[in-house]
């Protein structure tokens, strides 16, 4: 049986998530990891292209999955049936009672986030470019630290993005 190496292109390494059994990919050069799977030969070089934004960001988020996500279960649900309008209509209330300080977003998404970070209160922890999924990434790098994101779409489900650093 082929390993998930063939046909990576060179320098890329495929690799298991612990935390989720997710594939994601590393960089052999630099150790950077990303989970879209990689169609050009591994950088050499750690290569920040937007020097006005930060090199690393620390985030929190709140996850809501759905049926159509990339794994639609969680530590919550082992079976998530919910489309994808559903999920948005969650999210979209979450972040309302957080905006009017109903609860707060460390409250929601330790009780409602679909990711094992919601044992954390949501805390991602800090992370740097390429090492999530782009629009997630998008999104966090260009927040401010405490500003609260619209609701951003990935592969993974909808989330709502609290920049903590």
């Amino acid at each position: 049986m082929a390993s998930q190496d063939d046909n990576l292109p060179e320098g890329w390494e495929a690799r298991k998530s612990r935390s989720t059994g997710n594939t994601y990919y590393l960089n052999k050069y630099t150790k950077k990891s990303q989970w879209d799977r990689p169609d050009a030969p591994a950088s050499l070089e750690d290569d920040d292209e937007d020097s006005d934004l930060p090199r690393e960001v620390q985030c929190s988020h709140l996850l809501v999955k759905h049926a159509g996500s990339r794994r639609p279960s969680s530590w919550r649900e082992e079976n998530i049936t919910r489309n994808k309008e559903e999920a948005v209509e969650l999210l979209t209330e979450y972040r309302r009672k957080i905006i009017n300080k109903e609860a707060t977003f460390e409250e929601l998404a330790r009780a409602y986030s679909d990711c094992s970070s919601a044992k954390r209160d949501g805390d991602l922890g800090r992370f740097k470019k390429g090492q999530m999924q782009k629009p997630f990434e998008d999104a966090a790098f260009a927040l401010k630290i405490g500003q609260l994101s619209q609701i951003i779409d990935t592969q993974s489900g909808v989330h709502i993005i609290l920049r903590t650093a």
